[in-house]
């Protein structure tokens, strides 16, 4: 497994989400600002995470992306395979003795970084996130909808509403 900085971006971004998760669909653009992240590069990277179920999106205003898992079942093995294109590596066959020998160190120094990977689950990280003191704003929600109709305001008026309250007004007046 590739660690790179797609990997760590996407892990970030995945976090973000998973940390506004109540408040509705994440828009990209809004990651792309707080993490400052290209947006053209977290949709290639979502496209990649909606394609292995990691997350969902909903189109249209106040759209954007929610986790397509629980995010207690989401490790961060799964998050990087899932951005990174790196085929598994076929071991090379030997030049000499002292190649294999490396390569059983890279492979056992790969296995236990994925063992750890797959150790570590995304409701960790937010709740670690949480424990720092990390604060999630909370956004007014969008007006859904081009021809929704405002709310009607009472009106409040201090006028007389008929003839006789009218006449008595002018009466007390003198």
């Amino acid at each position: 497994m590739r660690l790179s900085t797609k990997g760590r971006f996407a892990v970030t971004a995945m976090i973000d989400v998973a940390l506004r998760e109540k408040l509705g669909p994440v828009p990209l653009s809004d990651i792309a600002v707080r993490q400052q992240i290209s947006l053209s590069y977290l949709e290639q990277m979502f496209s990649k995470l909606r394609s292995q179920g990691l997350v969902t999106s909903t189109r249209g205003p106040g759209g954007g992306y929610t986790l397509g898992q629980r995010s207690d079942t989401i490790t961060v093995a799964d998050i990087i395979s899932a951005v990174e294109d790196a085929a598994p590596k076929a071991k090379v066959q030997g030049d000499s003795p002292a190649q294999d020998m490396a390569q059983d160190l890279w492979d056992s120094m790969n296995a236990k970084l994925l063992d750890f990977m797959q150790s570590v689950t995304l409701r960790s990280l937010v709740l670690e996130q949480l424990a720092k003191g990390v604060r999630i704003e909370q956004k007014p929600a969008p007006n859904r909808g081009v021809f929704k109709k405002p709310a009607p305001q009472p009106v409040r008026t201090t006028a007389p509403n008929s003839v006789f309250a009218l006449g008595q007004t002018l009466l007390a007046r003198g």
